[in-house]
């Protein structure tokens, strides 16, 4: 009876805790900015390039991004019956008994969430679903999304494929011929003992897709032009190509030219002092993923697996193994080019300064020499088919990534956050079902940017209400971000608790969908067993909306149970 009263206890002052907890953030102030969405700001997140007129409820709901993630009208549980056999593998049987238990318990005990949009917004979400005389679509760059009228659409994706210099129609599909190709390698690979049954079986074509092209709109160019991606997903040589790019991975990315990202372009560039006749200047190529010369780059890769000493650490292939498998490598041709094209640049044009991301390419050069180095570079390759655009630095700045670099009188380096003009500041709205730490991951790296790339504090500052307003225009509260912001400073406290991971043992790990209320009571159990836990939104709109490539057949899915 004394277990029962000091149970009691704790449990009481557990729930007040959490009452009070709750009526100090109600009191906080925290009033969202409300979104305009007969103006500005909706033209920015819904983008319609047609001539129909969307209505309020559908615009409201497209305005929340396509990554919003809608709450359920049922619980998914044959997803998380999935995921706890799936755990139960590295179990014993009775721990797995015990698993599948609580589990059930969980699932019989939980109620549907509370719906995250309007009774109007729902029946909009039905409307748009229905509707085919329409496309919608996630924007080229920048995350507005994009209402395009299928036939034009179409149009557009037709008249991109039929550049006979860029695609060639086929008579049939290859996949079958191609499949019994590469199985027959693997088998030989097998054989000589090159690859392991585990290889063999990781890398063995299971599904035959053809690989499937779609297009996202430019809403920056004029025309709402398109880009062209294919879907290699579940074709006969995926696995084979994430292979490669693990063992082709260590031999690029090595020289001073290349940056990985724009944190370490501001770490180069913290250091920098351009004169008075220097300029900054930078160089895109044209159309680099369907003009890389395949030919030449098979040669290319041939030199580099020939002198990397490393190889056989990492694989027992040797190099014609590799380039029998190999169909596809773009940074390998670009790092020998610009080797090639910097050590033989005139020396009136010579870079001072060369840093590339992939095929986005910064220098300081000497005023006058941009034309005189750009026809040098369009003469570097020998297949003449890369070919280089450019942009001289205006009114003392240049865009390059996501930085803007100002010069300043002293010949130093200031660096701010460059937003282009479609920019929509749009981010993971914080009434979607995902979990709380993805939400409050969203605000760690907006923050995380500004504190890395942007040098001096008044700037900063700048940054910080920037990010903050843009935020609450998503939903976020304000002791979300505060959340953050004193996350991040208690460096020590983020040391101490990843510490703490690794010492627990572990029994692997599983995904989960996110519901609201069900996932969080699934993952403590997950963790009672040592199971680590990842959950995905369950229901975007992005999944329910967005269907711009052609449909895969049932028989055709692949990695499903």
């Amino acid at each position: 009876m004394a277990n029962y009263e000091r149970s009691k206890e704790r449990q009481i002052k557990k729930l007040n805790n959490l009452k009070d907890k709750n009526e100090k953030q109600a009191k906080k102030g925290d009033a969202i900015v409300d979104i305009d969405l007969s103006g500005t700001q909706l033209k920015k997140w819904v983008v319609n390039n047609t001539e129909r007129k969307l209505t309020e409820p559908q615009n409201s709901l497209l305005a929340k991004g396509l990554n919003f993630a809608v709450s359920v009208d049922r619980i998914p549980n044959e997803d998380f019956i999935v995921a706890t056999e799936k755990a139960s593998w590295k179990l014993t049987s009775g721990e797995a008994q015990n698993l599948r238990a609580e589990v059930a318990g969980v699932l019989k005990s939980v109620k549907i969430p509370k719906s995250n949009i309007s009774k109007d917004e729902r029946q909009a979400l039905k409307q748009l679903k229905k509707d085919k005389s329409i496309l919608i679509m996630g924007a080229d760059k920048g995350r507005s999304t994009v209402v395009t009228a299928t036939d034009e659409y179409e149009e557009k994706v037709n008249t991109l494929l039929s550049d006979k210099k860029t695609y060639e129609k086929l008579k049939g599909d290859p996949t079958g011929s191609y499949k019994r190709k590469l199985v027959g390698i693997l088998q030989r690979l097998k054989k000589e003992e090159k690859i392991d049954d585990g290889q063999y079986k990781l890398l063995y074509p299971t599904a035959g897709n053809t690989p499937r092209i779609y297009c996202t709109t430019k809403i920056h160019k004029e025309g709402y032009p398109v880009r062209p991606i294919v879907d290699y997903m579940g074709s006969i040589a995926y696995q084979t190509s994430k292979a490669l790019a693990e063992i082709l991975s260590p031999m690029v990315g090595k020289t001073v030219h290349h940056v990985t990202n724009s944190r370490e372009l501001a770490e180069e560039l913290a250091t920098v002092k351009i004169d008075d006749e220097d300029i900054f200047n930078s160089h895109d190529v044209v159309s680099l993923f369907t003009n890389t010369p395949i030919n030449k780059t098979l040669e290319i890769v041939t030199e580099y697996l020939d002198s990397d000493t490393t190889l056989k650490q990492r694989t027992l292939l040797n190099t014609k193994d590799i380039i029998e498998l190999l169909e596809f490598v773009l940074t390998t041709f670009m790092e020998w080019l610009e080797q090639r094209a910097i050590a033989n640049a005139p020396v009136a044009c010579q870079p001072k300064l060369w840093k590339r991301y992939v095929d986005d390419i910064l220098e300081i050069i000497a005023r006058g020499t941009t034309q005189e180095l750009t026809e040098h570079l369009n003469s570097a390759d020998p297949t003449n088919n890369i070919k280089f655009t450019y942009e001289e630095e205006a009114e003392g700045k240049l865009p390059f990534l996501d930085t803007l670099i100002n010069r300043k009188e002293d010949g130093s380096v200031k660096l701010t956050v460059y937003r282009k003009k479609t920019h929509a500041d749009q981010y993971l709205n914080f009434a979607s079902q995902h979990p709380l730490h993805q939400k409050l991951g969203v605000v760690r790296t907006l923050l995380d940017r500004k504190d890395s790339i942007v040098t001096e504090e008044e700037d900063k500052q700048q940054e910080e209400a920037r990010v903050k307003q843009a935020l609450n225009r998503c939903g976020y509260p304000n002791w979300a971000i505060e959340k953050v912001k004193q996350q991040m400073t208690d460096k020590s406290k983020a040391k101490k608790k990843q510490k703490d991971k690794t010492a627990e043992k572990n029994n692997g790990m599983v995904v989960i969908p996110y519901v609201q209320g069900v996932s969080e009571r699934l993952q403590r159990v997950f963790k009672k067993h040592n199971i680590q836990t990842a959950m995905k939104p369950h229901n975007t709109l992005k999944n329910n909306l967005v269907h711009p490539k052609d449909k895969t057949e049932d028989a055709k899915t692949f990695d499903c149970v």
